[in-house]
């Protein structure tokens, strides 16, 4: 396994759409290890292969709490194939935007369709914050981020903030 670098917005790969995975290789294996240590060393609760510079439909998640055992999910080209009626603010971050909160209504449940690492089609019902979770990395695969649901005065402002921080910040997230 290898801990990965994390792109950072304003990269403008983040903004793209990734491809379907046709076939689940050792490759796919790999990069489902890597996103994994990436995202636990970086005390994430999600990862999109996107965010490491892959455009691959794949996901990662835990949303475990710290003193549970962990419980992660590996979903390659999810799918969210219906939604609740009722739903949900959470206070969402990113970890290709550092140090920014953004509250989100998004529907309290959904139904998410994937293949797992081993090859296996799923259906799995999700409520409150997996169903956030899923939603905001599924999000990243079609090239959205946390972000797009700001003003575009406000995007536009944190942007350049993200910006400026990134060329003059001495912190460098391995």
């Amino acid at each position: 396994m290898a801990k990965k670098n994390i792109i950072l917005v304003p990269d403008e790969i983040l903004k793209k759409k990734s491809e379907k995975i046709e076939k689940i290789t050792n490759r796919e294996k790999q990069l489902a290890d890597d996103l994994f240590e990436t995202m636990y060393k970086n005390n994430g609760i999600g990862l999109a292969a996107v965010q490491v510079g892959v455009l691959r439909r794949m996901i990662v998640i835990d949303v475990s709490k710290k003193d549970e055992k962990k419980k992660p999910l590996c979903l390659i080209n999810p799918v969210i194939k219906s939604f609740g009626k009722e739903r949900s603010i959470y206070e969402e971050g990113c970890l290709s935007i550092p140090e920014t909160f953004i509250e989100i209504e998004r529907p309290k449940t959904c139904i998410v369709e994937y293949i797992d690492i081993s090859g296996n089609k799923i259906n799995m019902k999700c409520d409150d914050l997996l169903s956030t979770c899923i939603q905001h990395e599924i999000n990243h695969l079609d090239g959205k981020l946390i972000i797009d649901f700001l003003s575009k005065l406000k995007k536009d402002i944190l942007i350049k903030k993200l910006s400026k921080n990134k060329n003059t910040s001495s912190r460098v997230i391995v």
